[in-house]
């Protein structure tokens, strides 16, 4: 397989179409093909020291960073003031424990102890922010 451009797509994209040759009884290879100065050659050197799927996935993490949570900026500097993802992974999940514990304690944030909480989520995301999400 021959990929022209291969600095334009992404990480995943190109592990996905490296995957589908070889699959058979013959040798086969993948080839990427793109300009030595391109932007995407720290993907591109990664897909070749690396064949882990999970391993590619935490380094176009740490390249492209983690972009919005909740909107549709998909890479990007994070918007977290106290975390950097992937090295805070295991803070983020403490976190996200923590605001679990809070929500099935308090789903719409009514406890005196939640207002802050309630306020700011409904400043930074809106009024729908605080409604149920539906099925």
């Amino acid at each position: 397989m021959l990929i022209e451009n291969a600095e334009r797509f992404g990480i995943s994209q190109l592990h996905q179409l490296r995957g589908r040759v070889g699959r058979g009884e013959h040798p086969s290879r993948c080839l990427l093909i793109a300009p030595p100065d391109s932007r995407g050659s720290a993907r591109l050197r990664a897909l070749v020291q690396h064949a882990d799927g999970f391993r590619l996935a935490e380094i176009d993490l740490a390249l492209r960073r983690e972009g919005e949570l909740v909107g549709t900026r998909q890479s990007g500097f994070g918007q977290f003031q106290v975390a950097c993802l992937p090295e805070d992974a295991c803070l983020l999940e403490l976190a996200r424990a923590r605001a679990e514990a809070i929500v099935d304690a308090d789903p719409e944030l009514r406890a005196p102890e939640h207002a802050l909480l309630g306020g700011e989520l409904e400043r930074k995301l809106g009024g729908e922010a605080l409604q149920p999400i539906t099925a």
